[in-house]
């Protein structure tokens, strides 16, 4: 009898280890909130970068028509505020695009924090900053 008893109490840990597979319901539901809320995060958070991208674009693309071309600083934000127009950039204008004459030419700076709502009273800001000299 003592001897069942041992054999019983060694074998059942091994039961009840083999029945215990897989995530619970609410592993499941707290890992499905966990994972939805970063892909809430990054479809916030896309167009604010995308967005981002067209602002690089125009000013690698000023950079790289007036590059040592001996501009002047209104041929380049003429450039600016027509990219500006066909790339359809939202949250920045032309205007806020500084030019600043450095020694051998311009730097074309846009620097800008862009607010977006997340939840509730929660919100992301993201601070952008895009440089070029554009040399004489």
């Amino acid at each position: 009898m003592i001897r069942s008893t041992i054999e019983h109490l060694k074998a059942g840990p091994r039961r009840i280890r083999a029945g215990q597979r897989g995530m619970t319901t609410l592993g499941f539901i707290v890992l499905v909130l966990f994972v939805g809320l970063f892909a809430f995060a990054a479809i916030r958070l896309t167009p604010i970068y995308l967005n981002y991208l067209k602002v690089a674009g125009v000013i690698n693309g000023v950079y790289e028509e007036f590059d040592g071309q001996n501009a002047t600083r209104s041929q380049i934000r003429t450039s600016i505020a027509r990219r500006f127009d066909v790339e359809s950039v939202s949250v920045i204008t032309a205007r806020d695009i500084k030019v600043t004459p450095e020694n051998n030419g311009f730097l074309v700076e846009a620097r800008y924090d862009h607010t977006s709502p997340f939840i509730a009273n929660v919100s992301f800001t993201v601070h952008f900053d895009k440089t070029a000299l554009v040399r004489r």
